[in-house]
Formats: C-alpha cells, sequence, structure tokens
C-alpha cells in the first residue's frame, strides 16, 4: 500500500519533516517497482537519510 505524509510506516517516525517526505517517495517508487514492503522501508531510509546528508552536510539528519 503506497505510503503518504499521514500515513507511514512507523520506522520513518522519528525522521525529520523533509527526510521523512523523501524516504516516502522513494519507499512508493520501490514499491511501484515490485520490492517487497519490508526492504522498500529499509532503503528509502537510508538513501533519504544520504539525501539530507548530502542537502544539509553541517546537520544531524538522524532523528529531529
Amino acid at each position: 500500500m503506497p505510503w503518504a505524509t499521514d500515513y507511514y510506516p512507523a520506522a520513518m517516525k522519528h525522521l525529520p519533516p523533509a527526510t521523512r517526505q523523501k524516504a516516502i517517495e522513494i519507499a512508493n517508487a520501490l514499491l511501484a517497482e515490485g520490492h517487497p514492503e519490508g526492504q522498500c522501508i529499509r532503503i528509502a531510509i537510508a538513501r533519504a537519510r544520504q539525501w539530507a546528508q548530502r542537502r544539509h552536510p553541517d546537520q544531524d539528519v538522524e532523528d529531529a
């Protein structure tokens, strides 16, 4: 099931809002490609954190 800003996996709960939104976008794209849900969540969080780190290298992007 696709995720949205108000409906997302619990594993994304502690991500900063911008990073969480990016993780949701990535996870939905992976789901559309046919990847398993659990794998989508893990990959999306990792890639979103990398995205946030590149975007704001001087800030901690792990938690809000």
